[in-house]
């Protein structure tokens, strides 16, 4: 369904190490995950990404996905809005479960129009006029682009490890330049995924039958992203002096080489396992600020940001692990080379 509010996944505190409270909280959420990914790499990893420049460039554009929401143009709302959350009830309309699902978007779209045709009753004809962009209907694509963006990072550090060994200075700083893009810009996705509400067509608000008597609120998605932490606040040390060393986050490395989607989706659908005690935490009071209720749904929360970080932090680690060599660019960069003799290069 398509989401009219901006995808941020909770609220906390902006500042690094501090225990003041947040005052943009979409972005500064988003912006946190990144940063905890960041605390969660190794010594080791490739310096230019770790400089403070680096990291405040790439935790700048962990809200670059929310900021294309701000134009008017049609196709580009589309195309964005649907990359934010994947509503994982609705497969069994569609006739499909998690299991039939492929790795491949196009081929997912596919599954969705015959789900559609055999469905068809399922499916009334909404009202276009009502839904400019044409993603009411959408179900969503989260873990397409989590496994794509963790794609075009290995890529980068593919073409950045060639282009050291035999590029011009200027083309290794572009490069570097495109991990940095790409690691601060995928982070996005990865937080939006933590967000429970993100993987539910009951993402603002309980509809359709409800036994267990959820709220039906269209205020509940903004209180998680941003009302609820901003008033109950959570100490972002706390959360720092939680974060483990970034590790591989899968143990088939034979296929995650080529195709991770499986582990992205199986990364989604734990979240949206937690959807329901999400709403039951607000039916028993627990996501109000006042008392000691406040504590267990700050709790809550406070996993689902470093389950974020955490999640981002290996990914960003297994991308520059398991790149694998840039064959033909080595070949191009060979033919303008052929004694070898490339330019020192900045390391």
């Amino acid at each position: 369904m398509k989401r009219f509010l901006s995808a941020g996944i909770l609220v906390l505190a902006a500042v690094l190490l501090c225990a003041s409270r947040a005052a943009a909280w979409d972005y500064e959420v988003h912006r946190f995950v990144n940063q905890l990914a960041l605390a969660a790499l190794p010594t080791n990893y490739p310096a230019f990404a770790r400089t403070p420049v680096a990291r405040e460039r790439i935790a700048f554009l962990a809200g670059e996905p929310d900021r294309w929401r701000n134009t008017l143009d049609l196709p580009l709302r589309h195309v964005n809005g649907p990359d934010h959350y994947f509503d994982l009830e609705d497969l069994a309309k569609y006739g499909l479960t998690t299991e039939s699902l492929p790795p491949f978007r196009y081929e997912f779209v596919a599954q969705l129009v015959r789900g559609r045709a055999i469905h068809a009753r399922d499916f009334p004809v909404g009202d276009t006029a009502k839904d400019q962009d044409r993603t009411r209907s959408l179900i969503g694509f989260l873990p397409w682009a989590m496994t794509e963006y963790y794609a075009k990072l290995k890529s980068g550090f593919s073409s950045l490890r060639e282009l050291e060994a035999a590029g011009t200075p200027e083309e290794v700083a572009n490069a570097r330049e495109n991990i940095i893009y790409v690691m601060g810009v995928m982070g996005h996705f990865v937080g939006d995924a933590t967000q429970p509400l993100h993987t539910t067509s009951h993402f603002n608000g309980w509809t359709g039958p409800n036994p267990n008597h959820y709220t039906t609120s269209r205020s509940f998605h903004s209180w998680i992203d941003a009302g609820f932490l901003q008033k109950a606040g959570v100490k972002t040390n706390e959360v720092f002096a939680q974060v483990r060393p970034a590790k591989v986050p899968w143990t088939d490395a034979a296929t995650s080489r080529t195709n991770a989607f499986a582990e992205m989706l199986a990364f989604v659908v734990e979240q949206g396992k937690l959807v329901e005690p999400l709403y039951q935490l607000q039916k028993d009071g627990k996501l109000t600020v006042e008392g000691q209720a406040a504590d267990t749904g700050r709790a809550f929360l406070t996993v689902q940001l470093l389950k974020a970080g955490q999640m981002l932090g290996d990914l960003w680690l297994t991308a520059w692990q398991e790149a694998p060599p840039d064959t033909f660019l080595r070949a191009e960069l060979a033919r303008r080379n052929p004694a070898g003799a490339a330019e020192p290069k900045e390391k």
